[in-house]
Formats: C-alpha cells, sequence, structure tokens
C-alpha cells in the first residue's frame, strides 16, 4: 500500500498519526507529538516546512532530544533502525577497512558530542561511511549554533528521503536542502 497520504496523515487522531510519520524521524517523541498539534497539512512540502519550523523553534533540550533520537554514525547496525541501517550502508559490502572507519567514527562522534553538546547526524544519501569521517571533522571546526542548525535541518532532510524512499518516488520534498 505505501506510506498514507497527507489527507489521510490528517484524519488520524495525534497518537496514530505519530505512529505513522514514526520511522521517519526515528521516534523522537516530543518532536512527533508537536508535528500532530501542527495538522492539518496541505501537502507533503507543507509538512515538512512545518516540520522544519517547529525542529528549529523547540527548545534547545527538545532538539538536542531530536537529534539524540537517530543512531551515530557508525554506530553497531544491531542498535539502529531499518531505515538507518540501510542508509548507512549496513546492508552493502564492507571494505577492508570498515574496521579502522568503524573506530575513527566512534572516537570522532565522542569528540563531536563533548564538543558540542548533541549527536552528530547528516544526511548520508548513500554515501559509504569512510566518506563521513572528513565531514564530521570538517563539522567540529563549526560553532555550536549553526552546527546545531545543520543537524536538525539534516533531520528533515532524512525524514524527506525516507518518505521518498517508502513512496517509491524520487520527487524532491524540499527545496532548501
Amino acid at each position: 500500500m505505501g506510506f498514507p497520504s497527507i489527507a489521510a496523515l490528517n484524519q488520524l487522531d495525534p497518537a496514530a498519526f505519530a505512529d505513522e510519520v514514526a520511522p521517519l524521524f526515528e521516534r523522537a517523541p516530543g518532536f512527533l507529538a508537536g508535528l500532530a498539534a501542527a495538522r492539518p497539512f496541505t501537502s507533503d512540502a507543507a509538512f515538512f516546512e512545518a516540520a522544519l519550523e517547529l525542529a528549529r523553534g523547540m527548545p534547545e533540550a527538545d532538539q538536542i532530544a531530536l537529534l539524540a533520537a537517530h543512531p551515530r554514525i557508525g554506530a553497531d547496525p544491531a542498535t539502529v533502525s531499518p531505515a538507518s541501517y540501510e542508509e548507512q550502508g549496513y546492508d552493502a559490502p564492507s571494505g577492508e577497512d570498515s574496521e579502522r572507519v568503524a573506530d575513527e567514527l566512534a572516537m570522532l562522534n565522542e569528540i563531536y558530542e563533548a564538543r558540542f553538546g548533541f549527536r552528530f547526524v547528516i544526511f548520508v544519501a548513500g554515501r559509504p561511511r569512510a566518506s563521513l569521517v572528513p565531514l564530521l571533522e570538517a563539522s567540529l571546526r563549526n560553532d555550536r549554533t549553526p552546527e546545531l542548525r545543520r543537524g536538525l535541518d539534516d533531520v528533515i532532510d532524512i525524514a524527506a528521503d525516507r518518505l521518498n524512499r517508502l513512496r517509491g518516488s524520487d520527487e524532491q520534498i524540499r527545496e532548501d536542502s
């Protein structure tokens, strides 16, 4: 059947709505409740515009909780959601340097979280894990406020991509990515 239409999502009670859209946002409960309250949405684009506005406008503690709902880049594959498993490439053959890359990502995640106080989230978009190492390193040179905003924006980009994949579409939903 695929993912429900926006019209169908608008008709659901708040708990059922949250359950339906939870896989898009790694089941972040506070965020999902806020998104349910922001209905009705007129389109997928309006849904993601509202999601971005909500993510950027929440108190910082809620923003950090939204980021923390996502698994770390390079997390143990047994601990990630099915969507993250695919996005992080665990379903693809691993290269000969996969252990080194996993160790490097683990170290960089620890440094990032100690520096910023929140989890590094990035729209992987099918890139191999090794290509994420320089991105994480570059992010460590950013200031905290723009880095928090970038992470939140990527949460929404990830969700839009997941919706596209669930619907079997390659249509771009978000234009300001």
